[in-house]
């Protein structure tokens, strides 16, 4: 099958975009996309994780942000909460756990992606990735792996101990990378631990794999699509974070004092280590619009009205500010950008 094209025309400004996840907060990456969209940016590629991979598979389907606002603001998130009656009490939540590793099937959330891909599809479309192969605007340009895709999703495999790109890394999961149905990787990846069954497929030796979320190895893989270091980059690649901006050290304080504090922090370092050292080593603060959603949880499906338009208002302020500037940031500026940040001979300023 022909590439797809990349949507941008090019009057427009290209922009790659690495998106984290977040539960029920998309709506707040959607906030941020539609300021993004108004600005006059053009998305080529989009990875993430959860909320990110659904919010990217919206977006390589050339779903408007605009729209997607209103998709997520329509969407009763609580029917993603699907599963047998007995798992309604805390009791038969247990039981879920103890007998398939989660609580929900997850199978709502599929078909609910699934009819609205097919809903925005254009012709010709399979729903594998073989529809999101990423046509470079420079025809030398011979990109592998997961660069080559319009969309990167990712998951944590727990058989293999190790996070996976998807689909470039769906041999070793027994599929051959075009083949991949789009809506089966971004439900592995939306695999919350415990509240979601994990998704469980063959590897290429035929042996079972579980995978589950890709937030709890990366939630955040920012330097993605970024070209090698003695590359300038060509266009930017913005980070969507579902957190308020970092301060010293990321912001990242545990407080331990007793066994569920330090529970708490042994999965906070687990999970968060992999981004902060990636971010830190990229500078990727500088590129990062952080979006402060700490008023809401990541399985608070019963969302109200009110806290969706909150959650919506602060992806708009968040990425407005990125972009204009305001007392605790300069307006962004590409070339200053990469002056600043990929210009430097030191390997570890990229």
């Amino acid at each position: 099958m022909t590439a797809a094209p990349v949507p941008a025309p090019d009057s427009a400004q290209r922009v790659d975009l690495v998106m984290e996840g977040g539960g029920v907060k998309g709506i707040a990456l959607a906030g941020a996309l539609e300021v993004l969209e108004e600005r006059g940016y053009r998305v080529n590629r989009v990875a993430g994780s959860s909320a990110g991979s659904i919010a990217g598979a919206l977006t390589t389907a050339g779903i408007p942000a605009s729209t997607m606002v209103q998709i997520l603001r329509e969407t009763d998130y609580r029917e993603f909460e699907d599963g047998p009656w007995w798992t309604r009490s805390m009791l038969g939540k247990g039981l879920g756990i103890l007998l398939h590793n989660g609580v929900h099937r997850g199978t709502v959330l599929a078909r609910w992606l699934e009819e609205l891909l097919v809903e925005h599809a254009g012709p010709g479309r399979t729903g594998t990735f073989a529809d999101l192969r990423y046509r470079d605007p420079d025809p030398e340009q011979r990109l592998a792996g997961p660069q080559g895709y319009r969309l990167v999703v990712t998951a944590s495999d727990l058989t293999a101990g190790r996070l996976r790109y998807l689909p470039t890394d769906a041999e070793a999961l027994g599929s051959a990378p075009e083949q991949l149905r789009v809506v089966d990787a971004v439900r592995a990846s939306a695999s919350i631990p415990l509240f979601f069954r994990p998704v469980r497929w063959k590897n290429v030796h035929g042996r079972p794999t579980v995978l589950v979320d890709g937030g709890m190895l990366s939630n955040f893989p920012v330097s993605v699509f970024d070209r090698p270091d003695e590359q300038l980059p060509r266009w930017p690649t913005f980070g969507i974070k579902l957190s308020a901006k970092p301060e010293a050290d990321f912001g990242v304080e545990n407080r331990i004092r007793g066994p569920l504090s330090f529970g708490k922090a042994v999965v906070d370092t687990v999970t968060g280590f992999y981004d902060r050292m990636h971010i830190d080593a990229s500078h990727a603060v500088a590129r990062t619009i952080f979006i402060d959603t700490d008023a809401v949880r990541p399985t608070q499906f019963d969302l109200s009205d009110e806290e969706r338009e909150l959650l919506y208002r602060k992806g708009r302020k968040a990425a407005t500010a990125f972009l204009d500037g305001d007392h605790e940031q300069e307006a962004w500026d590409f070339e200053r950008y990469v002056e600043r940040y990929r210009s430097s001979p030191d390997p570890r300023s990229h």
